[in-house]
């Protein structure tokens, strides 16, 4: 079992171990609906109780499959967390045969993005419709900022800060959601919208990690003065965190091939693994939950096999000399606040 974590100043607990269901949605290559029910059969059975789906996740299937598994459960036994900003609409010339935005998804629709009001209002009712449950927990607002938009980011900002944060605030204030949030891959949006409104959480995917503490500065700080929580997705960093760099294939981070550098740091760390027997996967998945603003650790679950590997690499008993020695040669920022054991 795992332990649990409060979100924000919301009454939320979800376990320090999440679900990220982003390949429940085929990412990159299709998966049986009867291994996607595999999957979240054993997540649920492990003890996990975050589970965090969006639209985007192969145009709606990681949302049906999601809540074919959790509408058996009573609400009291999960946390549900999916996205607002992309609206589905059917296209009849989709071609589902091939990947579309990275997903082999047989579901005929495209995605467009709407931050507005009317926007958001639609597309948390739509994500209602597609789970088949009743109440969502967690409503984060998805892919906003410049990582995403670039020179359109000013408009899509003013959408969200003019009318879209509105919307959110109302179903969280009339009961019909428990949390406010984002889902991005840039800490920079997240301070920029403390000064909209009230943020419960942030879903920030990666920037948090083995190897990057720049969140430390500025962004973390932030967040505890602000009263929200972060979903940390991404702890493998694209992959080498899982991988490392001392196997076959093309290490990635950051959705790209590695470059020189972070392959030299992540062999480093590797290294440091080798002498204290700990997986380098464990490592990634454990240390960012010494820090207290992040409530959970959200890593992609696409297999039973998979969950399983997982949740093993989480309970791994890690201990204090092996975090100490990557402060001691600068693998770690020294102000880098350590993670308990997670060992059963």
């Amino acid at each position: 079992m795992f332990r649990k974590r409060q979100i924000g100043k919301t009454n939320i607990q979800v376990t320090e171990l999440g679900f990220g269901a982003a390949s429940l949605g085929n990412l990159y290559k299709a998966i049986s609906n009867e291994e996607a029910t595999l999957t979240l059969s054993s997540a649920i059975h492990s003890g996990i109780n975050l589970f965090d789906t969006a639209p985007r996740y192969g145009l709606g299937l990681s949302e049906r499959r999601v809540g074919d598994v959790l509408r058996e459960l009573a609400p009291s036994e999960y946390v549900i967390s999916t996205k607002v900003g992309r609206i589905l609409t059917p296209d009849r010339k989709a071609n589902t045969k091939e990947l579309r935005y990275g997903f082999d998804t047989p579901m005929p629709f495209d995605a467009h993005y709407d931050y507005t009001y009317d926007g958001i209002m639609r597309s948390f009712e739509d994500s209602i419709q597609r789970l088949g449950i009743a109440e969502i927990d967690i409503l984060l607002v998805h892919d906003i900022g410049a990582d995403t938009h670039g020179d359109k980011d000013e408009f899509y900002y003013n959408q969200l800060s003019e009318s879209g944060y509105k919307a959110v605030d109302e179903l969280r204030t009339q009961g019909l959601i428990k949390a406010v949030g984002l889902g991005v891959n840039e800490t920079e949006i997240c301070e920029r919208v403390m000064d909209i409104g009230q943020f419960d959480c942030f879903l920030l995917a990666g920037r948090y990690s083995l190897l990057e503490q720049d969140a430390l500065d500025t962004f973390l700080p932030k967040c505890e003065n602000h009263g929200a929580s972060i979903i940390l997705g991404g702890p493998y960093n694209s992959g080498i965190l899982a991988t490392g760099v001392k196997g076959e294939g093309e290490p990635h981070y950051n959705y790209q091939p590695a470059q020189a550098d972070i392959i030299k740091k992540v062999r480093e760390i590797e290294d440091v693994c080798e002498q204290f027997q700990v997986p380098l996967a464990a490592a990634a998945l454990q240390f960012p939950l010494g820090h207290s603003t992040v409530a959970t650790v959200i890593p992609g679950l696409g297999s039973e096999r998979r969950v399983k590997k997982t949740v093993e690499l989480f309970h791994h008993d890690i201990p204090t000399d092996f975090w100490l020695r990557l402060i001691e040669i600068g693998l770690l920022r020294q102000d880098a606040p350590l993670p308990k054991s997670n060992a059963k």
